[in-house]
């Protein structure tokens, strides 16, 4: 098996596993390097195994349905694989401050639909960076933090 088709499965288990309907949290020991960054544009970053697995128990705990699934296929080369996804989910649970624009109180019921791009950078068959482009302002929008114009 190639190296780009190797980091695809890991990146596919990734976002199966962490980011999909379920979350494992043991997967981020088992694919994530010990002090990986985890970037998006809607929290701040996350950096160590620790750090990621207390962001998406916050995350899930705010919005339990949480869900993102790929909507293409992945794209490799070297040791970047590339993947664009679509989710979201609705704020039925605590009070949620992780935005980097606001905070919602407790159970707003409101949901969240957004989609976008992330780009993964793997050593040794390890997980060291994943940054995503998401559609922040989509998301904003629907939860209220931020007015449509």
């Amino acid at each position: 098996m190639s190296r780009e088709a190797e980091n695809k499965a890991i990146v596919g288990r990734w976002f199966t596993d962490f980011w999909g309907k379920t979350c494992n949290l043991g997967i981020v020991d088992e694919l994530a390097a010990p002090d990986m960054l985890l970037q998006y544009s809607l929290h701040s970053p996350c950096r160590g195994r620790e750090d990621i697995k207390a962001f998406m128990t916050d995350f899930r705990g705010a919005f339990s349905d949480l869900n993102f699934r790929g909507v293409a296929d992945l794209i490799a080369e070297g040791d970047y694989v590339v993947g664009r996804w679509e989710g979201g989910g609705t704020h039925t649970g605590p009070a949620f401050r992780d935005f980097l624009i606001g905070s919602l109180p407790a159970a707003t019921g409101r949901k969240m639909h957004f989609t976008g791009t992330t780009v993964l950078r793997l050593e040794s068959g390890k997980i060291v960076e994943e940054i995503g482009l998401d559609d922040g302002v989509t998301a904003l929008q629907q939860l209220g933090l931020i007015k449509a114009v």
